[in-house]
């Protein structure tokens, strides 16, 4: 049983419907696995287990009758604190939440469920996910699976934790700069960011309503592919026969090298060539454009953020982590004309960068220009806490600007991911190419 919480969760579906595994018996394994190994609450907020458990036991009815109402039918999955779980404290990580109980599920939550997903509890994230480091002295900082001490990535810190130390078969995060690619690219896992608009945000606690999306952590590309159809109501796409050859791959110089830290700039450069010797045609540009996105994503992210948040944190400003309450009060300095100006300049920039990438199937960049920092460091020093910050957000925040959907594949070197950047709406496409790339990758 053991071996389970090692499985992918498409590998476990597969299992059920042949009959060699009981959805209530590995439910059950899972939450055992919750009590004895996070006793102290660090990965799940709170654990779901009278839901869970009747999930299981349907899913378990389902299967004895061969009913079965997806290939993730009776799978166990986390979830991130910021969607709503109808009856279940939903904090977003933040004191300023403190007991809130929604009546019903976040609606990709709803959809998951109508596929026979099992829900196995809320897992810690950083205070209303903004910030990619996954530091939460208010409520808790989650494990980095390669070394404790480092930090775990963020906003999805848990959810990644949660599948990394094999205490559920996958977890669903949310991304708005980089919460699920920094976290899955630290943990050595697959992390799948959806394009804007792809997946509803009703009942998910917003950041930037602009720039949220919901997206899986997993242990393959298969699973992320799986995960997406699951929280769509969809099929999904069919990954079989993926290849490399005759693919044009973009690595992208502007930006997301520089600055880029030894380690995770060697694995990036592996990687490409392992993609390359696979039969990936790598070509290497620039693209001005994406110098000036970065310049206006102060103005755009913090801005809607604290507009979003500005009466609540206002209220009780004493019960947030001060570097990231300081992150939202940025938003402060920037006026409605500005904010205008900036999202109608993005536009123009974002024409800009899908004529000059059409032709390749995906732009390559390093997940995170830095491996997880200390986190004694980060809670010691604020000006630290700031610079990790926004250089770990700044690579993945390329995709959130151009509104793209993105892809992180582990590198095989810890903590160092490569995504792979596609149009928006794109994600079958990507998936396909994921699946290829991480044959080759592995």
């Amino acid at each position: 049983m053991h071996d389970w919480r090692k499985m992918t969760a498409g590998d476990l579906g597969r299992a059920i419907g042949a009959g060699r595994i009981d959805p209530l018996e590995l439910t059950a394994c899972f939450l055992d696995a919750i009590r004895a190994e996070d006793p102290d609450h660090r990965i799940y907020a709170r654990a779901t287990e009278a839901r869970a458990l009747a999930e299981a036991e349907a899913a378990s009815a389902r299967a004895r009758a061969g009913h079965r109402l997806s290939q993730l039918d009776g799978v166990p999955m986390s979830w991130k604190d910021l969607f709503d779980t109808a009856g279940t404290v939903t904090e977003a990580g933040s004191h300023l939440l403190a007991g809130r109980v929604p009546a019903a599920d976040a609606e990709v939550l709803r959809k998951a469920t109508l596929q026979g997903l099992v829900c196995l509890g809320k897992t810690h994230m950083t205070e209303l996910a903004f910030s990619g480091l996954g530091v939460n002295p208010m409520t808790a900082t989650p494990p980095n699976v390669n070394d404790s001490t480092l930090a775990p990535g963020g906003s999805s810190s848990g959810a990644a934790a949660s599948v990394a130390f094999g205490l559920a078969a996958a977890g669903i995060g949310s991304d708005t700069g980089g919460s699920v690619r920094i976290p899955a690219a630290w943990n050595d896992l697959v992390g799948l960011k959806t394009t804007s608009g792809r997946l509803p945000l009703t009942g998910v606690v917003p950041l930037c309503e602009s720039f949220d999306t919901v997206g899986p952590l997993t242990r393959n590309v298969e699973d992320a592919a799986l995960l997406l159809a699951a929280m769509e109501g969809s099929a999904a796409p069919d990954l079989r026969g993926a290849t490399l050859a005759g693919t044009r791959l973009l690595v992208m110089e502007t930006v997301a090298l520089a600055d880029c830290r030894e380690a995770p700039l060697a694995a990036f450069e592996n990687a490409v060539a392992r993609l390359q010797a696979a039969g990936a045609r790598i070509e290497r540009g620039t693209a001005p454009e994406l110098a000036e996105a970065q310049g206006l994503s102060g103005v755009l992210f913090t801005t809607e953020a604290y507009g979003t948040w500005a009466d609540r944190i206002e209220s009780e400003p004493e019960k947030m982590y001060a570097p990231v309450r300081e992150r939202f009060r940025l938003g402060n300095r920037f006026t409605g004309a500005e904010y205008v100006a900036a999202w109608r300049r993005l536009r123009e920039l974002r024409a800009l960068w899908h004529a000059r990438t059409a032709g390749f199937d995906a732009v390559l960049v390093p997940t995170s220009p830095i491996l997880p920092p200390d986190v004694a460091r980060l809670l010691a020093d604020e000006d630290y806490f700031t610079t990790e910050n926004l250089l770990a957000l700044r690579n993945t925040r390329i995709g959130n600007l151009m509104g793209l959907c993105g892809l992180t594949l582990p590198t095989g070197i810890p903590s160092c991911g490569i995504t792979l950047l596609a149009a928006p709406m794109a994600e079958e496409r990507l998936l396909r190419l994921g699946a290829a790339a991480e044959a080759a990758l592995a």
